[in-house]
């Protein structure tokens, strides 16, 4: 592969940054200006204190890693409504199991009943051929029956002490990075070097002398990340699956499936095994959120986690994810649910009444949906004409 040019960098780095595309970040830092502006105003407690931050993010954690998952389903180009039914589920066998079997066997059926669940959705779906939207609302619904076999119908919990001190040390707490800033440091120096070797001069000296920077004021500072458990956990868990999406043959393949089915099968690629293996991620997701959210409790009833589901699909479409396959980012699909719980933490702050709160958010998902609606018609639009541009042919001077 030949070498990016400088004006083809230039020309990405524009189109990543329009607002089509980069729209949801712009979204979260308005909002979070907003937020900062009105709590200053009307003398609440500083919006963008790090203990709030920290706290927007854990309270985001789990929904955003649904999302991430959800995501890599609505990309395959299926749709699922079941996943708080399975991490309800799955919530519901950890703490049946994990008393009498030890923590390590107990998550383990637990993320094999999410598997299971999952791959149920994705056999029907593609084997019987029925809409995913039927087959997950059906499945929804029976899981959630499930959850309420396993409970009786009353809330469970962890009982024993040692299976409660198990499950607390999983997800409470917190891990602390220190000098942050000269990790920063580090990888911006290797990365200038790395860019350097590429032969983009300017671009590298750029980030070696950023990297030299913060490595030089990293002792001043003593800057340190202090995060909760579930906020790594979505870190790890976001940048692997975009990494496989981004750069990986599988991720290429899955988004084909999603963008044209049958055009990606008349090119060889196994349409049935990447939207079932996007299912089954998803319930192995949903199963690991449902874990957690049994680790953070203790306990679940069988109402745990009910409308979940479309908090993880609004996460989604704010992250510009479109409903019909061949298109989404997982991590605006986590900016998309950073927007959610940062309204909801704005709306507390200001101690704005829970009746506007409701009417605040859906409107920013349905304004959310519109522009990246009109902004895709726009540029289907634009695609068009420019393939129905008559080519001009070149003139060839005769030989003499």
């Amino acid at each position: 592969m030949p070498p990016e040019t400088a004006t083809a960098r230039r020309s990405r780095w524009r189109a990543a940054l329009r607002p089509g595309n980069a729209g949801v970040v712009y979204a979260l830092l308005l909002i979070v200006a907003v937020l900062t502006l009105l709590s200053a105003q009307l003398g609440r407690p500083p919006y963008l204190s790090a203990t709030n931050i920290i706290n927007i993010l854990d309270q985001s954690s789990l929904i955003a890693i649904l999302a991430v998952f959800t995501t890599v389903v609505l990309i395959s180009g299926n749709f699922d409504l079941s996943v708080a039914s399975v991490a309800a589920f799955s919530a519901a066998t950890v703490l049946s199991l994990v008393a009498p079997l030890g923590l390590p066997v107990a998550m383990a059926v637990a993320l094999g009943a999410g598997l299971v669940c999952g791959a149920v959705n994705g056999l029907i779906v593609q084997l019987v051929g029925i809409n995913a939207f039927i087959v997950t609302l059906g499945t929804m619904t029976a899981v959630r029956g499930l959850v309420l076999i396993l409970t009786d119908g009353r809330t469970i919990t962890a009982e024993d002490p040692g299976a409660q001190s198990s499950l607390i040390a999983l997800q409470a707490g917190y891990w602390t990075v220190p000098h942050v800033l000269a990790i920063a440091g580090v990888a911006a120096a290797a990365a200038g070097v790395a860019v350097l070797l590429r032969r983009s001069r300017s671009a590298g000296i750029a980030l070696l002398v950023a990297g030299v920077a913060a490595i030089a004021l990293s002792p001043v500072f003593g800057f340190e990340l202090r995060l909760s458990k579930p906020t790594y956990y979505l870190i790890v868990i976001a940048g692997i699956t975009w990494a496989v999406l981004r750069y990986t043959v599988i991720g290429r393949r899955l988004y084909a499936v999603g963008a044209n089915a049958e055009a990606a099968r008349l090119s060889g690629i196994n349409v049935n095994r990447y939207r079932i293996g996007a299912f089954v991620l998803n319930g192995l997701g949903s199963g690991f959120v449902g874990i957690l959210f049994a680790a953070k409790l203790l306990a679940i009833n069988p109402t745990g986690l009910q409308g979940t589901e479309l908090t993880v699909l609004a996460a989604a479409i704010l992250g510009g994810t479109s409903l019909f396959g061949g298109l989404g980012s997982v991590l605006k699909s986590v900016v998309g649910a950073l927007i959610l719980f940062t309204l909801d933490n704005g709306f507390n702050v200001l101690n704005l009444g829970a009746n506007y709160q409701g009417v605040i958010v859906g409107t920013v998902v349905v304004v959310a949906a519109a522009i990246y609606t009109v902004a895709g018609r726009q540029r289907q639009v634009k695609r068009v004409r420019e393939s129905s541009k008559p080519q001009v042919p070149v003139r060839q001077e005769a030989l003499r």
